[in-house]
């Protein structure tokens, strides 16, 4: 889901083809484009650059945050969302004239639809575009039970776990089950990178791991979307194991297998890396969030805690320079883990977030730490009423590069 989600199919498009724009390469180093001096950009809109490429997606992440923690948006963010929909029920990433029919040169995608489902569920007072948007989403998945970023388009897992987790924000099902294929693209533990998910095989059938799509597909073979509060370690511990049984892997195996590879990942220096081509590699914040998410909503928030303090040390730099999405990312990870958004490494994730955006209706006012069974569970209370941290569901993304990271690669994630 990471945060730069917007270039996600541009940027698998120059990674066939092999040469990248100035444009793409700016977008994949974690800069976006600043909108011309005649550009007036929507008082609704989270964000101050263009939202050509993610308008939708950084939007939908915005306030699935803000709602996690107990903030209720601005109406006026809310409506602006809803506001970009297709009469089909679909969204594109971004739609300039919103009151002009969606029509073929209108790129719409599974990524924006699915994020945009779970805001405008979260957001409530919705529920005909969401069922409208859940219909487009059905109607779009392949005969292999995935779905791909755009219509047509073969599946890749980013673009299968964001939908799943719609599908189940809204109390949607498929009609096909999606969790075969995630099965057939989790690579068996005594290979190369075991336990870890492909975006999708390559064209002589080879599966190569992905950081971004693993994180995705643990998600969706948990049937969770970005929004997710910790679950429960399963009892194998904390491993890659085959079936056992000679048999294709269930979804938990799935889920358990993809969780174990990021964390392994992750062990040594605390973060993914970058990998995109031609460059350097770096730090990749906003997949080592996603990770941590993933990892949490498995159950393994102790060898999560190693990231996650790494993303509270370094991370902060990160979402100020790209913006809305990066803070929501952030926000979602110090959700998942129990953590309090508010003091994020001495930052408070939620003000900033807020202040990119129009004011919310309502904040949260303070919180109080609750002690249960040994653990520590945030309850936000606000104007007469109190919140139960909680993540609704969600995780998009548009399609992802089959490198080994990509959140500063995806203008979707993300």
């Amino acid at each position: 889901m990471t945060v730069l989600r917007r270039t996600a199919g541009v940027l698998a498009a120059t990674a066939v083809i092999g040469t990248a724009t100035p444009a793409t390469t700016a977008l994949a180093a974690g800069t976006s484009p600043s909108p011309s001096a005649s550009a007036v950009l929507p008082s609704g809109l989270f964000g101050g650059s263009d939202p050509k490429f993610d308008g939708v997606w950084r939007q939908s992440l915005a306030l699935l945050a803000q709602r996690a923690v107990g903030v209720t948006p601005a109406a006026k963010a809310v409506d602006w969302l809803a506001g970009q929909q297709c009469a089909n029920g679909s969204f594109a990433a971004f739609r300039a004239e919103p009151t002009a029919a969606c029509d073929a040169q209108v790129p719409v995608d599974t990524n924006s639809t699915a994020a945009a489902v779970q805001a405008l569920k979260a957001a409530g007072g919705h529920d005909d575009d969401v069922a409208k948007a859940v219909s487009w989403l059905k109607s779009q998945q392949n005969k292999d039970g995935g779905w791909g970023y755009t219509p047509g388009s073969a599946s890749d897992t980013n673009s299968t776990g964001v939908v799943i987790g719609a599908l189940a924000a809204a109390g949607a099902s498929a009609d096909r089950s999606p969790y075969d294929l995630l099965a057939k693209w989790s690579i068996p533990c005594a290979e190369d990178g075991g336990g870890a998910l492909a975006y999708q095989p390559d064209k002589q059938g080879k599966l190569a791991a992905n950081a971004d799509a693993t994180a995705a597909g643990v998600l969706g073979a948990l049937g969770k979307g970005f929004v997710t509060t910790a679950g429960k370690a399963p009892a194998e511990g904390y491993a890659c194991a085959g079936s056992g049984s000679g048999k294709a892997l269930t979804r938990e195996e799935v889920a358990r297998n993809g969780a174990a590879y990021l964390g392994d990942a992750m062990s040594a220096t605390g973060h993914l890396v970058s990998t995109l081509p031609g460059a350097k590699p770096q730090p990749d914040y906003g997949n080592t969030a996603d990770a941590v998410v993933a990892m949490a909503a498995q159950g393994w928030t102790k060898p999560a805690k190693k990231p996650y303090a790494w993303l509270e040390a370094h991370a902060v730099p990160w979402a100020q320079q790209s913006g809305p999405a990066a803070y929501a990312e952030l926000i979602l990870a110090a959700h998942a883990m129990g953590a309090d958004p508010r003091d994020f490494g001495g930052t408070n994730l939620v003000t900033a977030l807020n202040a990119t955006g129009p004011a919310p209706r309502a904040a949260a006012a303070k919180h109080t730490e609750e002690k249960k069974s040994g653990s520590s569970v945030w309850w936000i209370v606000g104007t007469g009423h109190s919140w139960r941290l909680r993540r609704e569901l969600v995780q998009p993304r548009a399609a992802k590069l089959r490198s080994e990271s990509s959140s500063d690669q995806r203008l979707r994630r993300r």
